[in-house]
């Protein structure tokens, strides 16, 4: 019923983005507001169990506001149309990598890593697939790894990054500009029962993933 009530809420935000909307329905964005934190509150426990740095983490600073920001947007619609939360050691803003729930109509998912990490993050990552490739692709070569998310996601360089050899043999891994693991959803998916059974088990999977690059970036 949660997902349904959150789902049934963004539905109708994204037919009705404007403030005036927003403004009379502000007790329907509550509740569904109100519903993900308690699927958050789930999941941080959940995801405690297989990796404890998470059970210190509080539901309502996992999330993100609903709110946009269009200062710098050609799109001015006021309000996002999903519902996320990063679950991540040490807070949002610790530069660590963490768990990502996104709730949305238009296509929902289930991730973890580090998005866009800056510079200096960046070669912390690269120097130590670079110092010990095998370690790295071991964990994303796992059956479980490669049957739920592919492979690591992510935006690439065109070229080899700078300091790096051209003929590194896994220079592809050294190219990504993100490293993020990730399982699509459509909504039909996510409104079942078991999907935070689900979600657990996806989260479990690419524990060693999370885990491995927190210990790089420390």
């Amino acid at each position: 019923m949660a997902f349904q009530n959150i789902f049934s809420f963004l539905h109708r935000l994204s037919q009705n983005n404007n403030r005036d909307w927003f403004q009379s329905h502000k007790p329907e964005f509550l509740k569904a507001k109100e519903n993900f934190l308690v699927i958050t509150e789930i999941m941080i426990k959940e995801i405690g169990k297989f990796d404890p740095e998470i059970n210190f983490l509080q539901a309502k600073d996992c999330i993100f506001r609903i709110y946009r920001d269009v200062r710098f947007s050609k799109d001015k619609s006021p309000y996002k149309t999903n519902f996320g939360a990063f679950m991540v050691p040490g807070g949002k803003k610790s530069g660590k990598a963490g768990y990502y729930m996104h709730l949305d109509p238009q296509g929902s998912f289930l991730a973890g890593g580090v998005y866009m990490p800056p510079s200096d993050q960046l070669k912390k990552i690269r120097n130590a697939i670079f110092e010990n490739p095998e370690e790295l692709k071991k964990i994303i070569g796992e059956a479980s790894f490669r049957e739920n998310f592919g492979g690591i996601s992510g935006d690439k360089l065109k070229r080899v990054p700078k300091g790096f050899p051209s003929d590194f043999p896994d220079i592809d891994l050294l190219k990504l500009k993100s490293y993020i693991a990730i399982k699509n959803y459509d909504e039909t998916s996510v409104i079942q029962e078991d999907f935070l059974s689900e979600a657990k088990t996806v989260f479990y999977q690419m524990s060693p993933f999370i885990k491995y690059l927190n210990q790089v970036l420390i």
